[in-house]
């Protein structure tokens, strides 16, 4: 997510500009050889992004057997972290190694949207898909009720279309210079494609990261508190082979919610930092190193690829189904309705 950050000004006469005109932004000073390594790490994670998450697209979106609601919110925040690798990351790393915008005023704030857009539409997904699980675990019975597919579809459009209205009475209305331009600080130099980078932005970006974040520890420690207690209840009994089936199923659920959880803490380690260091600017007149910020921003972007990561070692019937992909079975007919949890 774009956030606060001040450019730093011209610290020698021999630091490139980013444009040859006054005022302009300092460019940086890498040597080649780091300018190409970095470029190749941008590249390597964009890369892993945009084949990830257009993996699991694919194929949630081809195996009939998938057409659930969590899947749907995971096919849902795959595409979010899909169209973040296509659409924002080529920019950003352009960004990050020159430290200059070259792509103009209007792509600038278009840039913005788009990744404040996806950031904050992964973290409402995250948090809708842990009260998904905790429904799930918690109140078994009455889950196929509670959370059908129409209610995920409510809660994905919830997910893209709030953070897209936020995002635009940022960028594309002059309510907030207004109403609370006294938090408002002018960008001092030219090439730098940062907007709002003020006080208010990194105050109000805060609770976005911090209440849903507390919303999905709180299940999670519940989830995983009821998940113990049942297996407990499950092992002291002798079970009939319907038990069982209900059994195997429950001990599914039980793997999703793992899966999900573990997805939710990596969220939370590769964001946190980024937060904290918006806070801590916000406070302290914007006191990070360029490359700090940098680091930080691409630390939380590379979030976007690891979900798909984190299912290839986690589901058994995801890189079943990702082979069968790279085999080109889905082709045959009647593919999509095979059964992916069958051993």
């Amino acid at each position: 997510m774009s956030s606060v950050q001040q450019p730093a000004a011209n610290e020698a006469l021999s630091t490139p500009l980013c444009y040859a005109v006054n005022g302009s932004c300092p460019g940086t000073l890498y040597s080649f050889g780091v300018r190409l390594a970095i470029y190749m790490a941008c590249a390597t994670g964009m890369l892993l992004t945009v084949f990830g998450n257009l993996m699991v697209v694919i194929v949630v979106s081809h195996f009939k057997i998938l057409h659930t609601p969590t899947n749907f919110l995971l096919l849902s925040l795959a595409f979010a972290d899909l169209l973040l690798g296509l659409t924002v990351l080529p920019f950003s790393t352009i960004r990050s190694v020159e430290s200059c915008w070259y792509f103009g005023d209007a792509f600038c704030r278009l840039h913005t949207f788009l990744d404040t857009v996806f950031c904050l539409t992964s973290i409402f997904h995250l948090c809708f898909i842990s009260i998904d699980r905790h429904y799930a675990i918690c109140d078994p019975l009455l889950y196929h009720t509670k959370f059908t597919i129409r209610v995920a579809c409510v809660y994905i459009a919830v997910g893209w279309l709030v953070p897209m209205g936020y995002t635009f009475v940022f960028l594309y209305t002059n309510i907030i210079e207004e109403g609370l331009g006294h938090f408002l600080q002018d960008v001092p130099c030219v090439g730098s494609c940062q907007l709002l980078f003020n006080r208010l932005w990194g105050w109000l970006n805060f609770p976005l990261f911090f209440f849903p974040c507390t919303i999905m520890i709180t299940l999670y420690v519940k989830i995983f508190i009821v998940a113990n207690r049942q297996a407990r209840q499950i092992s002291s009994v002798t079970v009939s082979i319907e038990s069982g089936l209900h059994a195997s199923a429950s001990k599914r659920e039980k793997k999703a919610a793992k899966t999900l959880g573990i997805a939710v803490g990596i969220y939370l380690l590769c964001w946190l930092p980024f937060t904290i260091d918006t806070m801590v600017d916000c406070l302290l007149d914007f006191i990070t190193p360029p490359l700090l910020f940098d680091v930080l921003i691409w630390f939380a972007y590379f979030n976007s690829a690891c979900n798909p990561l984190i299912y290839v070692f986690s589901y058994r019937w995801f890189r079943k189904a990702v082979k069968l992909v790279f085999n080109r079975n889905i082709f045959v007919s009647r593919i999509s309705s095979i059964d992916l949890y069958q051993e």
